[in-house]
């Protein structure tokens, strides 16, 4: 049997497409072994938002070809696409493959034979007009699957290279979404996270919205949580969060992509909002259920960005209310309208900036963290950690790790939590309570322990 090793860089929607080209492979006959196992075939899925992401793709490549010099090496996603002659300039590339043929590995590569000279095909950014579903499964156990509804974007922010790497806005047809969920269900996930390159313009070109998704999915039988992986402040509206807020199935996590807390910065970045507006959204969520989950993401040291604009952000972050935050540092992308900017901010400064708002966002974390010291939460339970801990999420995306072993893996149970720091809870499995704190008999959720407790009450009559 043949063997193929897979290695993603980047965002979730990667990981997701990733495992669906996994499972073409395993299809085919191969088994899928570690990136750092030997392999007669490697794919390498990139990203290029940052210059450290192509760095870092640079490198896996060399390393790869250390371990297995022999093997087949297949590059693909945002980097392939952007920069094909730079990838095959690497030595060992066998095959680049663009955004439009990433998904036809078998196609171009024939018997994957190794060739002199690299074979690269990647056509116009334009052309990249089809929707190709994906999903995977978190590492951990399955849990969580990241289910992709929408690819491509059409926002045009002056940072970014998603629109030159994956084209326009594309979504799949909300048949095709509730039939994949169920297809997660039937395999055991309890939780199915919404995600895309730009997921609130989900439907937008056919009439459809994000919104009357979320209500179909909410009728799903089968999955227990439904979770947005990230949205945009101008596509989140009250009539949504009220929504999401009231509902059994959706959590009470939104991660909302900031960038700057100076409408300066923001305007130069072309976002489609202020900063009043986006505080407007966070107040509001807070005062409807102050125990959901904010996270966001920002940038700093973008051209431009004096100490002035720069304590703006900082400012604006320390009086929101969030959890936690997703800081990057700016760093010029070719063929990108912010590369043309003049005003560019030192390097070091950059880190400095960076860092500075990293202690602000464990700060923040810790609070929240500690605030939830005493309430019970709902987790849904991973793979234990060892033979005596386990941890898993609850729906405002707070990681809790708790006693116990792998029977709890794939459970959704009640946690009182007794203690926290900045990157988790720590608690005790309790009882769950109705309105009237009446115990609630919590049985097993996986068919598998299903069948264990018939057959256990069928031995005992």
């Amino acid at each position: 049997m043949k063997k193929v090793a897979l290695y993603t860089l980047g965002c979730k929607l990667n990981f997701a497409e990733t495992s669906t080209i996994g499972r073409q492979f395993i299809d085919r006959g191969f088994e899928v072994v570690e990136a750092d196992r030997p392999a007669d075939v490697f794919v390498l899925n990139t990203c290029s938002v940052t210059e450290r992401a192509d760095r870092e793709c640079r490198q896996i490549i060399r390393r790869t070809l250390r371990h297995s010099p022999d093997a087949y090496v297949v590059v693909i996603g945002c980097y392939a696409q952007l920069q094909p002659e730079e990838i095959s300039s690497i030595g060992g590339v066998d095959l680049v493959l663009g955004a439009r043929e990433k998904f036809n590995i078998f196609t171009h590569a024939g018997d994957f034979s190794k060739q002199p000279v690299p074979q690269v095909l990647v056509s116009c950014i334009d052309d990249a007009t089809e929707f190709n579903p994906a999903f995977s499964a978190e590492v951990g156990g399955r849990t969580r699957a990241f289910l992709k509804i929408q690819d491509g974007c059409d926002f045009r922010c002056a940072f970014c290279t998603i629109p030159l790497a994956r084209g326009a806005s594309r979504s799949v047809s909300v048949e095709s979404v509730l039939d994949q969920a169920r297809r997660l269900a039937d395999r055991g996930f309890k939780e199915i996270v919404l995600t895309g390159v730009n997921v609130g313009d989900y439907g937008a070109k056919s009439g459809g919205s994000l919104f009357g998704l979320m209500r179909e999915l909410e009728d799903l039988d089968g999955i227990e949580r439904i979770r947005i992986s990230s949205i945009e402040p101008n596509l989140l509206t009250r009539q949504m969060i009220d929504f999401i807020l009231s509902s059994e199935k959706l959590c009470n996590h939104f991660h909302i992509p900031l960038q700057s807390g100076s409408d300066t910065i923001l305007k130069r970045m072309r976002r489609r909002y202020v900063r009043e507006h986006y505080r407007s959204i966070v107040e509001y969520i807070k005062s409807s259920d102050p125990d959901a989950g904010i996270g966001v993401d920002v940038i700093v040291g973008f051209p431009g960005e004096t100490e002035e604009l720069f304590e703006e952000t900082y400012l604006f972050l320390v009086e929101l209310p969030v959890t936690y935050f997703h800081v990057f540092t700016y760093s010029e992308r070719e063929n990108t309208p912010a590369a043309t900017l003049s005003d560019e901010v030192d390097p070091k400064m950059r880190v400095q900036r960076n860092e500075m708002l990293r202690i602000l966002g464990r700060k923040k974390r810790h609070a929240f963290h500690r605030s939830l010291i005493g309430r019970k939460l709902r987790v849904l339970f991973e793979l234990a950690q060892s033979g005596t801990t386990i941890s898993g999420l609850t729906t405002n995306y707070v990681r809790v790790e708790t006693t116990g072993d792998s029977g709890l893996t794939n459970m959704i149970r009640t946690v009182r939590i007794l203690s926290a720091d900045d990157e988790r809870c720590y608690g005790e499995t309790v009882p769950a309570l109705n309105k009237s704190g009446e115990t609630l008999l919590e049985l097993p959720t996986d068919l598998n322990a299903q069948v264990r407790n018939v057959s256990s009450l069928m031995e005992f009559q």
